[in-house]
């Protein structure tokens, strides 16, 4: 731990919280948005991402003191090899933030008198997906990569 750093419970804490409240966020807004916009996906696509932007600024702002506000795998591994995180500090955030993660869907079900548990209906696979996934996350890298402050994130 580097000195006046937090220590590693506590940003394994803010890790944590930070991916069950982001995942409750996505699914929950996404699932409110679907049952409000009436069959409108645009509404509801509008309405899903504008409430996941506004609690991921607040979040990063909010934890990113204390953890650098990951919240995500990815930009864990990122910042173990630019030398900015361990391999251990970086294996407990990655845990913690798949189990925070899976917390949050869980939460988000909980909310809307859904089952906890359940398979999607929708097909998320094949080269147009695994595509946008790797756009979204080189995206999401250069982002978290490219600022020049921390207070730039948000």
């Amino acid at each position: 731990m580097q000195q006046g750093q937090p220590s590693l419970a506590r940003r394994g804490a803010a890790e944590a919280v930070g991916s069950v409240l982001l995942a409750a966020t996505v699914i929950g807004s996404g699932i409110m948005a679907e049952r409000l916009a009436g069959g409108n996906a645009a509404v509801a696509l509008l309405a899903n991402t504008a409430a996941t932007v506004a609690v991921l600024a607040a979040l990063i702002a909010l934890l990113g003191p204390i953890s650098g506000a990951h919240f995500n795998p990815m930009v864990s591994v990122s910042e173990l090899l630019r030398r900015r995180l361990t391999a251990s500090d970086t294996l407990v955030y990655v845990v913690l933030q798949v189990i925070g993660c899976c917390a949050g869907a869980v939460l988000a079900h909980t909310m809307f008198e859904l089952p906890l548990l359940q398979a999607s209906t929708h097909v998320r696979t094949g080269n147009a997906q695994w595509l946008a996934e790797a756009v979204a996350t080189f995206g999401l890298l250069f982002v978290v990569i490219g600022h020049r402050r921390s207070a730039d994130a948000p």
